[in-house]
């Protein structure tokens, strides 16, 4: 089916029924459509901020016919301002470095990636992904992709990469489409302060938001979006924004 949205046209399709990520004993649907071609970047752009996540050429939203669960959100980076333990992750990570680049896949990034899909997601749906799946990844995108490194000083010229975050930039900001790090460094909280980096980074910049995808009430695995206020989610109405905890 084609739906406007705004000056954009799209081709839209949904997905079979499939067993929720998220909360046991649901399913999940998604509607879904293809990025191509000179207008991809703007697109993207317009969709993310009506609710949709972008994977390689593909954005998506869920469509579930009996839950409405997963829900966008997004941080206002210009309101945003650091609580005394985002301060304390801040400090503990003052030798770390922000080096943006080009969607490109290294071999340093895919080490990384693999020790911590091994450690903390060894049961989810990336558990399987080959190099040639990353690198799929992190370089199939028609749209304005920057892969955000962040590199530990060691001293005497040396460094270490310990996390990266593959993000799209946006019109109005940017979108966290995925992140991760090295697990022995799980100390320094480095999920938190890739966040706190990109908000930091937009507000650099001049830009609003910071896209993170969707916050789901009840899984543990969401509940970390919670920490970040002004945090807004998308109702039907537009951007709501939530009371801070």
């Amino acid at each position: 089916m084609t739906e406007p949205f705004g000056q954009l046209k799209n081709d839209f399709y949904l997905t079979a029924p499939a067993p929720c990520p998220y909360l046991k004993g649901r399913e999940e649907r998604k509607i879904f459509s293809f990025l191509s071609g000179t207008d991809a970047a703007s697109t993207n752009s317009a969709l993310t901020q009506r609710g949709f996540r972008r994977s390689q050429n593909i954005v998506y939203v869920p469509a579930c016919d009996t839950c409405k669960a997963c829900t966008p959100v997004r941080v206002d980076a210009q309101k945003y301002k650091p609580s005394k333990s985002a301060r304390r992750i801040t400090n503990k990570n003052k030798d770390i470095t922000r080096v943006v680049r080009a969607p490109k896949a290294t071999t340093e990034q895919f080490s990384i990636l693999r020790g911590y899909l091994d450690t903390r997601h060894a049961d989810g749906g990336m558990a399987d992904m080959t190099v040639m799946d990353y690198t799929a990844m992190v370089e199939q995108t028609a749209v304005d992709t920057v892969m955000i490194e962040y590199w530990q000083d060691l001293g005497t010229a040396t460094q270490r990469l310990v996390a990266c975050a593959l993000s799209d930039r946006l019109e109005d900001g940017f979108s966290m489409v995925y992140s991760f790090f090295d697990p022995d460094d799980e100390k320094r909280s480095l999920g938190a302060y890739m966040i706190q980096d990109h908000l930091a980074y937009a507000k650099e910049l001049g830009l609003s938001h910071i896209y993170l995808g969707y916050w789901v009430p009840g899984s543990p695995k969401m509940d970390y979006k919670r920490n970040y206020a002004p945090l807004q989610k998308m109702t039907p109405a537009g951007w709501m924004t939530l009371p801070a905890r």
